[in-house]
C-alpha cells in the first residue's frame, strides 16, 4: 500500500476502530468486469456512518420536528487498495478523528472478511442550521459523546 495522507501508522491506524458493520457485496454494485462499482464504497460509508450516529442518538435529535439542525457532508475519499467482488463479505469500519468546533473528521476502512484492508477513507461531516445553512457548534453533550466514542467501543 503506498502512503494516505490521512493514515501514519497504518498498524495503529487499524487498532484504533471499533464500530464496524458487515455488509455482502451485492451483484448490483458490480460493474461489468465484476468489479465493486467505484461509487458504492460511499454508500456503505453512509450507510456506517448513520449506523454509528444512530448509536450516538444524534440521528433521533436531527431527524425530530424541533431540531433546526442536520448533519451534512462538507468532502468525502475513499482511497481503494485491493479488489472487491460480488459476493465478498465486508467489515466497513468508521471512527472520529478530529473534532471541530462544528465539524467531526470521519475515518473509515473496510475490510475483506474482517482480514485485508480493501479500502479507506476521510470525510467531514458538519452540523448546520436547516434553515439559514450555516454551521452550528456542537453542543457540550454532542462534544462529550464524540470524544467518548473515540476510546470506547460502542458496537
Amino acid at each position: 500500500m503506498g502512503k494516505i495522507s490521512y493514515i501514519e501508522n497504518l498498524e495503529e491506524w487499524q487498532r484504533s476502530f471499533h464500530f464496524f458493520r458487515r455488509i455482502k457485496v451485492r451483484f448490483c454494485e458490480t460493474d461489468m468486469f465484476g468489479h465493486l462499482n467505484n461509487t458504492v464504497s460511499f454508500i456503505y460509508f453512509e450507510e456506517v456512518r448513520t449506523e454509528f450516529l444512530q448509536t450516538l442518538r444524534f440521528m433521533d435529535y436531527w431527524t425530530s420536528k424541533e431540531s433546526a439542525e442536520i448533519p451534512v457532508v462538507a468532502d468525502l475519499q475513499c482511497d481503494f487498495l485491493k479488489q472487491v467482488f460480488f459476493g465478498d463479505e465486508l467489515y466497513v469500519y468508521v471512527k472520529v478523528h478530529d473534532i471541530g468546533r462544528s465539524s467531526v473528521d470521519l475515518h473509515y476502512m473496510a475490510k475483506k472478511d474482517n482480514k485485508e484492508v480493501v479500502f479507506v477513507g476521510r470525510g467531514t461531516l458538519v452540523q448546520i442550521n436547516k434553515h439559514t445553512g450555516k454551521s452550528v457548534p456542537w453542543s457540550d453533550e454532542m462534544r462529550q459523546k464524540l470524544q467518548q466514542s473515540q476510546t470506547m467501543l460502542v458496537i
